[in-house]
């Protein structure tokens, strides 16, 4: 068993790591009104700059879980972590909007660190710390994404927006240093051959599925295009569902695990609990921002709006422990209950406070809050009710639900920003009802999400395990299936 000092230097390696990943998801929102001007190119392919990190994220997240599971999850860390400084350094060195492309691309391959560092810890850490580090790991993604938002719009203000990327590849590699020197390899291996057919049908469906959502608000939702690509992904999946239950003896994604209640209902309660979260990280630095003569904005630059949104950061960062806490008295899926009517209360205060702007900060900060609860609890309920040989490659599912809730998110904001709309100066803005809209869409998402929560069976493992929290299975036997309380 691994000794306290060294299991809180693999937690605070690993939970870095989560940020620095997570601050390539939002690296480029700041800048997006500005590259077409930046890169010389059109604002059609500039927003390319966001959706190509959604992809490949999406694609290689359960192809970077499967194989951590089969050869060893640090080295699959560590090839996520490679990937993101590569790509850092080649945005860093680029000014042509192909190669800054090709960039944002290999960042988005890290997103798969997230779900295998909670692997590396419930496989290595002591069963009291267990609960405390996947929280941590957990909340990384949300955390990175609240503080990248403001931190990466001040060095865009202050300096020249290649020091981002500059700044992410020396994060990267001093990152990589560290788990090397300090994160062991897990001896935990599932081993057989690597399922090609499936990991091709998976990532075929998810692009069909995943380009008309992030792109459905330009393109029309009701084109040729968007219905032919939705159209196509229901036939990919399909067949790729087909193809996993009866084809490989190792197949990409375990199909009967990922059906059994415990595991299914939870994956869908993240995709809802990711649409929750990310309403108020998205719009909030816009509702800054705007003309007071909107009805919601403060006029505050981008420094200042970053400042003002620190908190949202912050309270991911100090409630995340909570979550194990709260796991470990109560069990982890009380906690994701807790979490997301946290979370829904937030977003429905959200959507009529919209002045005083500590008010404002305040409700944003709740929907953190929640967030953080539910996303440290998420992973200790999917773990719980998998073997341990397959815990990266459920995780990294569950990584891709959230991903898959953020970018449905993204489609209902831009949807809806574009449809209610005020014209003020000459300038075409958002309208008040647009952002009261979005966030009761949210508060929607959290509250169905907690309902989902309070109907998940809880594994058998959750039952006879004495650690609540640190979703480690009994035995063997016991996680081989789900029970109800």
């Amino acid at each position: 068993m691994a000794r306290t000092p060294a299991s809180r230097s693999v937690v605070a390696v690993l939970a870095t790591s989560g940020i620095a990943v997570s601050l390539m998801q939002t690296l480029a929102v700041p800048l997006l009104p500005e590259f077409p001007r930046l890169l010389d190119t059109t604002p059609s392919t500039a927003a390319w700059l966001i959706t190509v990190t959604l992809l490949t994220g999406a694609v290689c997240a359960p192809v970077l879980g499967r194989l951590g599971d089969m050869y060893g999850k640090r080295r699959m860390l560590l090839v996520a972590l490679a990937s993101m400084t590569v790509g850092s350094a080649v945005g860093a060195m680029s000014s042509e909007v192909a190669l800054v492309l090709v960039a944002r691309g290999l960042q988005g391959v890290a997103i798969g660190v997230i779900p295998l560092g909670i692997s590396i810890m419930r496989d290595e850490l002591p069963p009291e710390r267990v609960g405390t580090g996947i929280a941590v790991m957990s909340s990384t993604l949300g955390a990175g994404g609240a503080v990248g938002l403001p931190l990466t719009g001040f060095v865009a203000e202050q300096a020249d927006w290649h020091w981002l990327f500059w700044g992410s590849a020396l994060f990267g590699l001093v990152q990589m240093v560290l788990v090397v020197l300090l994160v062991p390899e897990s001896p935990v291996r599932s081993g057989g051959r690597f399922d090609a057919g499936g990991a091709a049908g998976l990532s075929a469906g998810l692009l069909c599925l995943l380009l008309p959502v992030s792109r459905g608000s330009e393109w029309g939702w009701g084109s040729p295009l968007v219905l032919g690509l939705l159209a196509a992904s229901v036939v990919i999946f399909v067949g790729w569902g087909w193809y996993e239950l009866r084809g490989p003896s190792a197949p990409l994604v375990d199909l009967r695990v990922s059906a059994r209640p415990a595991v299914l209902l939870t994956n869908v309660a993240s995709v809802l609990i990711g649409v929750a979260m990310f309403a108020g990280f998205m719009v909030s630095a816009q509702m800054l921002q705007a003309p007071a003569s909107t009805g919601y904005g403060f006029d505050l630059s981008l420094m200042e709006s970053g400042l003002a949104l620190l908190p949202v950061g912050g309270a991911m960062v100090v409630f995340s422990p909570l979550s194990a806490v709260i796991s470990r008295r109560w069990g982890p899926r009380v906690t994701v209950m807790v979490g997301t009517s946290v979370l829904a209360a937030g977003n429905f205060a959200r959507s009529v406070v919209h002045d005083p702007l500590v008010a404002a900060i305040a409700a944003v900060t709740a929907t953190a809050i929640g967030a953080a609860l539910a996303y440290g609890a998420v992973p200790a309920l999917i773990m719980r009710a998998v073997p341990q040989s397959e815990t990266a490659a459920a995780n990294s599912l569950n990584a891709l639900c959230r991903s898959i809730g953020t970018s449905s998110c993204s489609a209902v904001v831009a949807t809806v920003t574009a449809g209610i709309v005020v014209r003020i100066d000459g300038t075409v803005l958002p309208g008040i009802d647009a952002y009261t809209v979005i966030f009761l869409i949210a508060g929607g998402a959290g509250a169905l999400a907690c309902v989902i929560a309070a109907i998940t069976p809880a594994p058998r493992a959750a039952r006879e395990s004495d650690a609540s929290a640190d979703g480690r299975p009994a035995s063997p036997a016991t996680c081989a299936a789900p029970g109800r309380r």
